[in-house]
């Protein structure tokens, strides 16, 4: 008797849909090393951005792209903030944002409108930060590559 072998399929849409199911997306346009840009992050909204053992690789053309994440988790509640950068070497994790050179993720927890207007507001205030926008999912085409 033959044995049938069992194939499974991993639903990326709902994978997807539940990782940004609760989150806030931010784009952030300032021309600096990631290290800065989250150091200038810590101290204007004492928070506590490090890098982590996240890293997002990405392939194209038989290379290896590398996109660096920093993670806060707020000491209250369920909040992680992620940032992720959004160039390496010339490639885009989000091409379709080219222009923006960070992207800021906060999810596990309910973010107000009122709380990321402040936020927003914190991060103009910034040196060298020329727009922040929040993103909506619906509008990004590569969400698969912010999933880690």
């Amino acid at each position: 008797m033959a044995e049938r072998s069992t194939k499974l399929l991993l639903d990326n849409k709902e994978m997807i849909g539940s990782f940004f199911e609760d989150a806030r997306l931010l784009g952030i346009m300032a021309p600096v090393k990631d290290y800065q840009f989250c150091w200038h992050l810590n101290s204007s909204l004492g928070m506590d951005f490090r890098i982590n053992d996240i890293e997002i690789q990405r392939t194209n053309k038989k290379r290896n792209y590398f996109f660096a994440v920093y993670e806060y988790n707020e000491p209250a509640g369920s909040l992680t903030h992620y940032v992720y950068n959004n160039q390496f070497d010339g490639e885009y994790l989000l091409p379709e944002f080219r222009h923006l050179d960070f992207l800021w993720l906060m999810k596990g927890d309910e973010v107000s409108d009122e709380s990321l207007q402040q936020t927003i507001h914190t991060i103009k205030a910034i040196n060298n930060v020329q727009l922040v926008v929040e993103l909506k999912a619906e509008k990004i085409k590569n969400k698969e590559n912010l999933v880690f």
